[in-house]
């Protein structure tokens, strides 16, 4: 599936993903090959996606993620690597 994190400033990551594990405001929530639609909003934490070449993380501080069509965007006040 496809993921793109974005923030005000530029588009922090865009590519490929196995898995994105992502710090909901109601508690952490992964997101998997074909999963269903959703809208949720991001607290403060970390952003963990799994490619094929292993893991990377990125702290957030808060913003909003949706997933569709195989698809992930997720839209960060902002984002450290």
């Amino acid at each position: 599936m496809y993921l793109e994190i974005i923030t005000p400033d530029k588009k922090v990551y865009a590519g490929e993903v196995e898995s994105a594990k992502f710090p909901g405001a109601n508690g952490s929530f992964e997101v998997l090959d074909q999963h269903a639609p959703l809208i949720s909003t991001l607290d403060r934490g970390s952003i963990r996606i799994t490619t094929s070449k292993g893991q990377e993380f990125f702290t957030v501080d808060g913003g909003v993620v949706e997933v569709l069509n195989n698809k992930i965007i997720v839209l960060a006040e902002s984002v450290t690597e």
